[in-house]
């Protein structure tokens, strides 16, 4: 059983920190949120790493938006819809589209500097989009450059106070209610932040897989404390696997972000055979899932480790203009991405699902919103669009934000500590347990049974293995943010098993090779869990309606179009 506390604390000999605002997660959709409140309201972002150091920060492809006169809002949400396997909500997506013209002005406005051509976007193209539509930034370097702008938005705004290098243990409730946060900074007994409203945008689960494009911070933290809160969570089986990823031995698991794709390159095996077109006719274009089920076929299928990229076809200035840090990174290993193919395979790369939340944000729990990749808005489905995410975490932080301002202010000013149960567990042990070894062990684990493909036979061992493993880890009262990680990287994992053992069919970035094909009929549906419904095991959420028609577009804005 999940302990409710990772560490104990006693409330009446503990430092207490209140604020109207706490926003947990440094990350685009989390410094949004804390923009969107008002200059009179006191604001605390807490970050458990440096600033920098987010997905957000690493993205590279871009922001996907209508901005081409040529393109419509419709193109953009019919591919989005394909591309979710019939699992999105039509409507989210219809608002997130429609606002993300607006909230792309909006980063130019902060002082976003996008790439551009004779005074206009310049607009890529990516896996599964029908037209040009990705504003990108240093070429291939867009989360950097839109982080750089909105840290120093954020920094200018004496009402929002930031505390990097932070742990955050868990949600503060109290009667079904969040009323904060327990964190830890590293030295001294934990801490209490008691907040009127609190955003979680503590971003993805990758480094619960061997292989992630995701950085090291990755470690799962938001959603195992929601889940322990018992707070709703859905749709935990969809995670999508980055068909490329470079496979190097000695060197991180570095994104080859889906423009390259975008602008021409080839998939090749070991044989040199460009294999895409034999899966799709969309070929490379295809969307992420297709294209990494097909990797993953084709690496069986020739007995190879990797696949290859090839961009030796195409021009070797505009290569290394569009890909500067993608060239870097690479002739680090003595490859030219001009000449040489590059060895790529899937990794784990995005967490589509995560808490439920509604259009503005709001969680299942009272006085908790979230945004961003720790939550399932519905935007999605069953497999992201490439460069939907940034967009994504703009729309909701900037709702999130302003729903929890709204419902900030209407509470009294007036704020004191409720009384918190001190946690309970006996498992203070001195004896050590090798935390690396055991990480290593789960991450491999779930690469292999709950990566790319998966079967009943293969999820059960992987739940077998995290339970026993579970069964001592977790009742542990570890000191030190590499114990807590472990703890929510195994309370994440078996969510995400046991949520894809339940769904008997492949769907998206779900594949079963034990029930191939998707039944809409059965399964057309949402799985949710939660630690205090059926003991935590997962939940079959009603039959979805039947897709109504989108209403007829709105006017957009003069200054997209």
């Amino acid at each position: 059983m999940t302990p409710r506390y990772l560490v104990p604390f006693r409330p009446k000999s503990v430092p207490h920190y209140f604020t109207d605002l706490l926003v947990i997660g440094g990350g685009l959709a989390g410094l949004r949120a804390a923009n969107a409140a008002t200059s009179n309201q006191s604001v605390l972002v807490i970050t458990k790493d440096a600033l920098q150091e987010s997905n957000s920060n690493y993205a590279q492809g871009g922001i996907a938006g209508v901005i081409d006169p040529e393109d419509r809002f419709e193109d953009h949400v019919a591919d989005t819809l394909q591309a979710g396997g019939n699992l999105c909500d039509r409507s989210v997506v219809d608002m997130v589209v429609r606002e993300g013209p607006r909230r792309i002005e909006e980063l130019v406005a902060w002082g976003t500097r996008f790439d551009e051509l004779a005074g206009s976007l310049t607009l890529g193209r990516e896996g599964g989009h029908s037209r040009h539509r990705i504003v990108h930034a240093l070429g291939d370097a867009t989360g950097k450059e839109i982080m750089r702008a909105v840290i120093e938005q954020t920094r200018r705004r004496s009402h929002i106070a930031i505390r990097e290098h932070t742990f955050t243990l868990d949600l503060l409730t109290h009667d079904g209610q969040c009323h904060g946060a327990v964190i830890s900074s590293g030295e001294g007994p934990p801490q209490l932040v008691w907040a009127k409203q609190t955003i979680l945008c503590t971003g993805g689960a990758g480094q619960v897989f061997r292989e992630s494009t995701n950085p090291p911070v990755a470690t799962a933290d938001g959603y195992a404390a929601a889940f322990r809160a018992g707070v709703e969570l859905r749709d935990m089986e969809f995670v999508q696997f980055h068909p490329t990823v470079l496979y190097i031995a000695g060197s991180s698991r570095f994104l080859m972000t889906e423009a390259i794709r975008g602008e021409g390159a080839y998939l090749v095996d070991s044989n040199g055979h460009r294999f895409m077109p034999d899966y799709d006719p969309r070929a490379e274009l295809a969307p992420r899932d297709v294209v990494s089920q097909a990797i993953v076929r084709q690496m069986a299928a020739t007995q190879s480790s990797n696949v290859f990229l090839d961009l030796s076809h195409l021009d070797s200035k505009v290569v290394l203009q569009r890909f500067p840090g993608i060239a870097k990174v690479c002739r680090k290993f003595g490859l030219d991405i001009t000449t040489d193919r590059i060895p790529v395979r899937p990794g784990a790369h995005y967490m589509i699902g995560g808490l439920s939340v509604d259009f503005e944000g709001r969680t299942s729990m009272p006085g908790l919103w979230a945004a961003g990749e720790v939550t399932s808005t519905g935007l999605h489905g069953a497999n992201r669009l490439a460069s939907n995410s940034l967009l994504e975490g703009l729309v909701y932080g900037a709702h999130a934000g302003e729903g929890a301002s709204r419902a900030a202010a209407e509470m009294p000013d007036t704020m004191r500590a409720l009384p918190i149960e001190s946690p309970e567990g006996d498992e203070s042990t001195h004896e050590s347990l090798d935390v690396a070894d055991i990480r290593a062990a789960l991450k491999s684990s779930m690469v292999r049974l709950v990566g790319v493909e998966r079967t009943a036979e293969g999820l059960r061992e992987a739940i077998d293995s995290i339970n026993s493993v579970s069964g001592y880890a977790l009742r542990r009262r570890f000191d030190s943010p590499e114990g807590w990680e472990l703890q929510n990287l195994l309370t994440t994992a078996r969510l995400i098993a046991t949520s894809a053992l339940a769904r008997e069919e492949s769907r998206g970035v779900h594949f079963r090779s034990d029930f191939p094909a998707p039944n809409d009929e059965l399964w057309r549906r949402h799985i949710t869990v939660r630690i205090n419904q059926d003991g935590g095991r997962p939940r079959l959420g009603e039959p979805l309606p039947a897709s109504e028609p989108l209403a007829p577009p709105a006017a957009p804005p003069a200054a997209t179009r």
